[in-house]
């Protein structure tokens, strides 16, 4: 029986699953939406939702629990400035999880986790943004 089990380990320690948390809850508020295997994306969705309730209440405590959570100081920006007023008057389910087959490889189940109201054209727009300013850097 499995009592008391609430979480997925993933074969990993608890540093490294708490780094893994950290950059896929980055990565998925600055593209709004990513593919990774189904247990990852399961494992997410509470702790990408507890940051979201956060940004909801906006106050500094709540920026300073965001911010510990969270590898990068842009990621707590977009977090409080759009996501939190975007999600106002929404009472939870702000993700959803759908299954995206299985990964050529070995067969690991996917998944692709998104914002229910996510902007369509913010994924990827941070590494066009990159490419450009290289590319400007370059001609000059």
């Amino acid at each position: 029986m499995r009592h008391a089990r609430g979480y997925r380990r993933l074969n990993r320690t608890h540093e490294h699953r708490k780094a893994l948390w950290a950059n896929m809850a980055g990565s998925l508020i600055e593209h709004e939406q990513i593919k990774t295997t189904l247990p990852k994306a399961k494992e997410l969705r509470p702790i990408i939702e507890k940051m979201i309730t956060l940004a909801k209440r906006g106050d500094m405590h709540a920026r300073r629990q965001a911010a510990a959570k969270l590898k990068e100081d842009q990621y707590v920006t977009k977090l409080f400035d759009i996501l939190g007023p975007r999600y106002k008057d929404r009472q939870g389910g702000y993700v959803r999880v759908l299954k995206a087959g299985f990964r050529y490889g070995d067969m690991a189940p996917m998944a692709i986790i998104e914002f229910v109201d996510r902007d369509r054209d913010a994924k990827g727009a941070a590494d066009k943004a990159r490419i450009a300013t290289e590319a400007e850097a370059a001609d000059e």
